[in-house]
């Protein structure tokens, strides 16, 4: 079992980098379905389960700690080539998908705990108006509701797990589904003109920009500057409501420098998406390894009720991306804005196209305010029942 720090966060980041190196060598089709970021996702979880990543606070601390400094310097750096004007035929479909996910997951939730009320503890309706605050906005808008309802610690507890395990097969599920972007796009009906504008214009700015020595070290150095700069000043900078804090600051700053410095010169400099690309991988192995599969077994009707509120989240979008011909980006960046937020939407963002990344910020902060009070509307509903 690994319990020292340096040793964990280095076997994390070396299995990232065997597993980017195998898919960039092989010519296998596995990969065509098993993307390597869920490959990477799904291994540093089984670590955690099977016990090789041990459990200790210092452990936890350097995974927080180093998760918060990389995301905001991964976000600045994929935003440096970013155009907004791209983005101006998302609005409309945008609102009406995250509308849609987020009517789904109360709806979820709902029948879920309509159907299994007589199976689950005392104030267990307590525990879901809590656990569907942070599925329609995020961790805050969860421990704010936690404290408005007063929720008891054991049965807050069941919600954690399902936040976990059920969160975490969420997010690979989504991550695994981008390669099959265009055959779903296809039965749905969607145009992705826009789309595929906008990976055309990315690859023309980026023709004979050669990565080397001296844009590497630039583009790292910025982005941990800008890193470090945004979360002083997001600490500094007053919280508004339980939603917006140091780390919404931070990102946000994050976000709108990326923004403002690619109308400049210097977003003509190669090697952004290069160090960008590094960061993510290497969140996406930390996240990861905080997903502990084994707690499957331990509140099975919790778990069990989880998948069934997802399923049925899953159903509901489907048919809403059928109906009005919605592409999978669409759909999925709708679905982590609520259930991921501003850690997971801007990510999956990303991995479709590093432009896209101002549409899950923009998104998760909307689901990061509404939040908390859709999940004391569900508290309200369940309390009924």
């Amino acid at each position: 079992m690994i319990q020292d720090t340096f040793l964990y966060i280095s076997v994390l980041i070396a299995l990232a980098a065997l597993i980017v190196w195998v898919e960039k060598s092989t010519t296998s089709k596995f990969f065509k379905y098993v993307p390597g970021i869920v490959l990477l996702y799904l291994t540093a979880a089984l670590l955690r389960t099977f016990g090789v990543f041990g459990e200790n606070e210092a452990m936890s601390d350097a995974n927080s700690n180093l998760r918060d400094i990389l995301l905001p310097a991964m976000i600045v750096l994929m935003l440096l080539n970013c155009d907004l004007r791209k983005l101006s035929k998302l609005g409309g479909k945008m609102l009406l998908g995250y509308a849609t996910a987020a009517i789904s997951i109360v709806a979820g939730f709902t029948v879920v705990y309509t159907i299994f009320s007589n199976w689950y503890a005392p104030d267990t309706w307590q525990a879901f108006g809590a656990l569907s605050g942070s599925w329609t906005g995020g961790s805050a808008n969860m421990v704010a509701i936690q404290g408005i309802l007063d929720v008891p610690e054991n049965i807050f507890g069941y919600a954690l797990i399902m936040d976990t395990v059920n969160y975490s097969v969420w997010v690979m599920f989504l991550f695994w589904l981008v390669p099959f972007a265009p055959k779903i796009n296809k039965w749905t009906g969607a145009r992705t003109d826009h789309l595929e504008q906008i990976q055309v214009d990315l690859e023309e700015d980026n023709t004979n920009k050669s990565v080397g020595f001296r844009e590497m070290m630039v583009m790292l150095g910025f982005g941990l500057l800008v890193s470090a700069v945004g979360a002083r000043l997001g600490e500094a900078l007053p919280e508004i409501g339980t939603v917006i804090n140091a780390t919404t600051w931070t990102i946000t700053i994050a976000a709108v420098l990326g923004l403002v410095l690619a109308t400049t010169r210097f977003s003509k400099m190669a090697g952004s998406m290069d160090i960008a690309n590094v960061m993510l991988y290497i969140i996406i192995a930390l996240i990861a390894s905080n997903a502990d599969f084994s707690q499957l077994f331990q509140a099975p009707i919790y778990i069990i009720s989880g998948f069934l509120i997802l399923f049925i989240h899953l159903v509901v979008m489907v048919l809403l991306g059928k109906l009005f011909k919605l592409d999978l980006f669409t759909l999925g960046i709708a679905s982590l804005a609520n259930i991921g937020g501003m850690a997971s939407a801007p990510m999956l963002a990303g991995y479709y196209n590093r432009a896209l990344i101002p549409v899950g910020v923009i998104m998760a902060l909307l689901g990061s305010f509404l939040g908390t009070y859709i999940g004391l509307l569900v508290s309200q509903i369940l309390s009924m029942i």
